[in-house]
């Protein structure tokens, strides 16, 4: 091979650098939401597997490349079906990605900056007797993405956000206690609903099925998400997959009102 010949084999373009960053970018954001489960070891798996079979293809090893690609071309179907949860999780993830996002809020954004504040103000009032009473609750806020698939696992309520109807719902002989109860567009829109909860291995192992049913549904939504400990009454607030635990009532005030009221 002439010094030409290699030059020419090794030339990089601006579309190669755009070619490799998008599948770097795809392939982080992929990590971060297989990371602490068992999807997260398949998939380096498969990446080992499609590495060998292209060095077996580089080096011309027929027979063992030929299985190999045998094996990958069957083996997409079977990723598919097998992987459904985690690519319908991952879709859920990529258009939640802030870029997405940013671009989605010039054209898709909520009323105005203050009209968030008696609905904060009734749930901060009723996490703190709660907190009090240390009566579990998980309530979640709505934020650009739909929640149309966690909402119907619940019961339709389309009621006024008050302190009383929130913990009359948190009652632990209420029979929508169990679940989450969902705020969007100024209105409680739901109880009792399904979140998705984290596989992490690596959270906390204090942490109970709320906790990690709010760090679920905000990784995979723009939601925030307040938690009430029924064990020692904490207070904690989720956002992205990061909880913040312990918060006193002032700061959680605080804490909604820079989520919550879209500052530009």
């Amino acid at each position: 091979m002439t010094i030409l010949a290699a030059l020419d084999f090794i030339k990089f373009t601006i579309n190669d650098f755009i070619d490799i960053l998008l599948v770097g970018i795809i392939l982080f954001e992929l990590y971060n939401l297989l990371k602490g489960t068992a999807a997260l070891r398949i998939l380096w798996a498969i990446v080992i597997i499609y590495i060998i079979w292209k060095l077996t293809t580089f080096f011309q090893l027929t027979i063992l490349s030929q299985i190999l690609g045998q094996v990958i071309s069957v083996g997409v179907i079977a990723l598919i079906i097998v992987f459904q949860p985690e690519i319908r999780k991952f879709l859920l993830y990529f258009g939640n990605n802030k870029f997405i996002k940013m671009l989605s809020g010039k054209f898709h954004k909520k009323a105005g900056s203050d009209t968030y504040k008696l609905e904060i103000n009734a749930v901060v009032r009723a996490c703190r007797r709660m907190s009090n009473s240390k009566t579990g609750a998980l309530i979640v806020f709505a934020g650009q993405a739909p929640l149309v698939d966690i909402i119907e696992t619940g019961e339709r309520l389309d009621a006024i956000v008050s302190r009383d109807l929130i913990e009359n719902i948190f009652f632990k002989n209420s029979p929508l206690h169990d679940g989450a109860l969902i705020i969007d567009n100024h209105k409680i829109v739901a109880a009792r609903c399904i979140l998705p909860v984290s596989k992490d291995e690596h959270l906390p192992t204090d942490l109970g099925l709320r906790h990690r049913a709010a760090i679920g549904a905000t990784v995979l939504t723009d939601a925030v998400a307040v938690i009430v400990s029924e064990q020692n009454g904490q207070i904690s607030y989720c956002k992205d997959g990061e909880i913040t635990r312990d918060i006193s009532p002032t700061v959680l005030e605080q804490i909604l009102s820079d989520a919550l009221l879209l500052k530009n």
